[in-house]
């Protein structure tokens, strides 16, 4: 698994560790090693500090396997800063999934599991956006970058017979989280409780869903298809910026907040950023999978389960 130290990673190693051997690596460029440290206990797990653009480094792990499949969750997640440095994106994203690809292909492994986003579709003007939108037409670099890795992950099993899982994201939240709306109010309101600046207009809506039924539905969804296929997840609800902000604000146990919207371009948090984004999870539900939580609640779950983190970390 690559990324395997990260948010979704480090909770996909514990869904996946009760019945398998896990290989997790990961380069720390946006994590340290707090949320596997735990899992260094079993057994069946095994660490490696890599970095998917090298991929000389990378074929070290031949030693390691045979491995059944790969689960690429590694990638530069910091869709904002795309717009100031046009190149990490490439690099990570797009060279790195080559990569992970080229291991596989060397290794004979016959399964991959992807990563990937809403944000390849850009402003759909269909909503809620199924699987076969088109033409995707996507307004950030990351979103470019996710693309370009499906379109990898579809030639590599056309060329050598690799089954690939691509599964468009929605906004995933929830306990680990490095990075996202939630995790940053939380930290601006432990600098200032009393102000709460939101980027935007607060209007944005998206769909939440929780960590815990993004890795289930990775793994469902990937066992029961028999060739490559798309799925989005997500959920059939959206939450806006703005209900977000409260829900923080209610869990942080704060009154009398003020909310300061910076009103961006559009509405926009920044360049790059979707206002609105809802992917249909039909496809998801025929195949059998569905969220157990709503955005909102998914959202509240997520914030309950953040805040105690973030306080264990100020403190350590």
């Amino acid at each position: 698994m690559t990324g395997g130290a990260g948010f979704i990673g480090s909770n996909m190693c514990e869904h996946l560790l009760g019945d398998n051997e896990v290989v997790a690596i990961d380069n720390f460029q946006n994590v340290d090693d707090r949320h596997i440290k735990p899992l260094l206990r079993s057994k069946n797990f095994s660490f490696s500090q890599l970095d998917i653009t090298d991929l000389d480094k990378l074929e070290t792990l031949k030693s390691s396997g045979p491995f059944d499949a790969v689960i690429h969750l590694a990638a530069n997640s910091d869709v904002k800063g795309g717009s100031i440095d046009t190149s990490t994106d490439l690099k990570v994203n797009v060279v790195g999934t080559y990569n992970v690809l080229e291991l596989a292909r060397k290794m004979d492994i016959n399964e991959i599991m992807f990563a990937s986003s809403s944000t390849v579709a850009g402003e759909a003007s269909v909503m809620p956006t199924p699987e076969d939108y088109g033409p995707s037409m996507p307004i950030s670099t990351y979103g470019a970058s996710k693309l370009a890795g499906e379109g990898f992950i579809t030639a590599y099993s056309h060329y050598y017979g690799i089954r690939g899982s691509i599964f468009r994201f929605a906004n995933i939240v929830g306990r680990n989280s490095t990075h996202g709306v939630i995790f940053d109010f939380i930290m601006k309101l432990r600098k200032n409780p009393k102000v709460m600046e939101i980027l935007g207009d607060g209007t944005q809506r998206k769909s939440y869903l929780h960590v815990d039924d993004c890795v289930q539905g990775i793994i469902f969804l990937h066992e029961v298809s028999s060739h490559t296929d798309i799925f989005n997840l997500g959920n059939t609800e959206t939450t806006s910026v703005m209900d977000i902000a409260k829900f923080v604000v209610e869990g942080l146990g704060l009154q009398n907040v003020r909310f300061e919207l910076t009103h961006g371009e559009g509405g926009r948090g920044w360049k790059g950023d979707v206002k609105l984004a809802q992917l249909s999870t039909e496809k998801a539900l025929k195949a059998g999978w569905k969220s157990s939580l709503t955005s909102d609640d998914s959202v509240r779950k997520a914030v309950r389960e953040v805040i105690p983190q973030l306080t264990d970390l100020k403190n350590s």
